[in-house]
């Protein structure tokens, strides 16, 4: 059952660092947290912390990266290394 979402009186948002303007509900009894200002979104664990987000890296099956995009880079001699110190 979701509850309906309530202001955190004296909250710090944690990405835009905006006051008062984070709300809480629970969903399923977990707490998440969502700021009005810029969107951030979390969950909570057990001991009140936040819950960290998987990254997408290429390991990851979540990964949205499209891998079939292929971009050549040319590397070019610098002609700077061939000189001789004296």
């Amino acid at each position: 059952m979701n509850t309906p979402k309530k202001f955190i009186a004296g909250a710090i948002c944690p990405s835009c660092k905006a006051m008062d303007k984070l709300v809480m509900w629970m969903e399923q009894d977990i707490p998440h947290r969502q700021c009005m200002a810029c969107g951030f979104t979390d969950s909570l664990n057990e001991q009140g912390l936040s819950t960290a987000k998987e990254l997408s890296s290429r390991v990851n099956p979540h990964s949205q990266q499209n891998e079939s995009t292929v971009q050549v880079i040319k590397f070019f001699p610098n002609p700077n290394l061939n000189k001789q110190l004296h």
